[in-house]
């Protein structure tokens, strides 16, 4: 079955607004602030004008305020949107934040939806997803868990420590992933719970300094103490979180995608030109064969990624699970957008790792996407897993 690729008249409308509002607004405060928003002024200010421009929110339902656009409308949205590292942000399709609206449009009850969702949807409030634990805890393997929720009259209490929780800092809520059966190990028995901020059982205990730092709320490190809620937190069904996690987890891993292929774009399109321009050997840095390889490859490593996003969302949007689509299409952007930034950087020589462009900020901020999501090595044998159980249903 073949693929439409050509975007519709509204979505490619969109998609122009967007690169025009990132680069004639977004980028100036970004290279103001060295890519990192660190005040909940500057974010104010970023979604205020997005929403003047009207991009604002692409992804949910314009019952929520947005443009409700499918997985395919949002990869060219998000790639321009991500042409910037703050661009996201102003567009409130940052991680958790773009994740968590997701799966609570999808799965949340209309009470849940107006409580959280809708405000999210709006910028009013930030979110996390809490469910990272250190070892031996959930990472990788999500059956790991160990945070458990203990039934009591009326609610829950939830015991554990989760870490590199994204955005933690300032979140007015966090979605968190605690066992309420079973044993760490087992692949079922998680279950969501929706906990507000000002819960005497949740603590933020500290920072977690990283490589990274344009996540807004950079990531923390959470204690649940006693921390008691009742039944009406639960997101969806008890005992069902390991499947609800993956309404959010196959089109977070795309939407990543496009948001750091739009960074890859910025610094292949610093490189070129700095190429077309720089003058060495009584020649253009452009007319140099070597070069022109890393020039070259740049372009197939961007094209590439692009078109195993939009086969990934084409999946997604027809309703399979596109587990495998999503795990390939992620290894190769989080791999390959390494490659076109650090490619950029060499092109560029000593500029490239001077603080006067933002390249080396670029090679810091996507360089973790290799572990976050899953690390490679974990797609990897995934897919591999997934291939040899192809070949076993096919061929007996």
């Amino acid at each position: 079955m073949g693929i439409d690729l050509t975007p519709e008249p509204v979505v490619d409308d969109l998609v122009r607004r967007t690169a025009e509002f990132v680069r004639e607004t977004v980028i100036p405060i970004e290279e103001r602030c060295q890519g990192v928003a660190r005040s909940e002024e500057i974010r104010t200010e970023l979604q205020w004008a997005a929403k003047e421009a009207g991009v604002f929110a692409p992804h949910v339902g314009a019952e929520f305020g947005g443009h409700g656009l499918d997985m395919r409308g949002r990869a060219a949205v998000f790639e321009e949107a991500g042409y910037s590292l703050l661009g996201p942000l102003a567009l409130n399709i940052a991680a958790p934040d773009e994740g968590n609206m997701h799966m609570l449009e999808a799965i949340a009850t209309a009470e849940q939806k107006d409580r959280y969702l809708r405000p999210l949807a709006s910028g009013e409030i930030r979110s996390c997803f809490a469910m990272t634990e250190p070892a031996p805890g959930a990472g990788s393997d999500p059956s790991a868990l160990t945070t458990r929720a203990e039934k009591t009259p009326g609610g829950w209490r939830i015991d554990g420590r989760k870490w590199f929780i994204t955005g933690a800092d300032g979140a007015s809520f966090a979605i968190c992933m605690a066992r309420t059966s079973g044993e760490p190990g087992d692949n079922g028995g998680a279950t969501m719970f929706l906990i507000d901020a000002g819960n005497p059982g949740m603590k933020k205990v500290r920072h977690i300094e990283t490589l990274d730092e344009s996540l807004y709320g950079g990531h923390a490190e959470l204690v649940f103490d006693g921390c008691m809620v009742g039944d009406e937190t639960v997101l969806g069904q008890v005992d069902e979180g390991f499947r609800y996690a993956q309404v959010r987890l196959g089109p977070a891993r795309m939407t990543h995608c496009m948001r750091w292929l739009g960074i890859a774009r910025r610094a292949h399109d610093i490189a070129v030109g700095r190429a077309a321009e720089r003058r060495l050997f009584g020649s253009r840095l452009a007319e140099l064969g070597m070069v022109q390889q890393m020039i070259a490859d740049n372009e197939i490593d961007i094209a590439a990624a692009r078109g195993l996003i939009l086969r990934a969302c084409w999946e997604l949007d027809q309703g399979r699970s596109a587990a495998q689509a999503t795990s390939i299409a992620k290894t190769f952007c989080a791999e390959a957008v390494w490659r076109v930034v650090d490619r950029s950087l060499q092109i560029c020589g000593s500029l490239g790792v001077s603080g006067d462009i933002l390249l080396g900020r670029f090679l810091r901020e996507v360089r973790p996407f290799r572990i976050y999501d899953g690390p490679s090595e974990t797609h990897r044998w995934a897919i591999a897993r997934r291939a040899v159980r192809h070949h076993e249903r096919t061929t007996q």
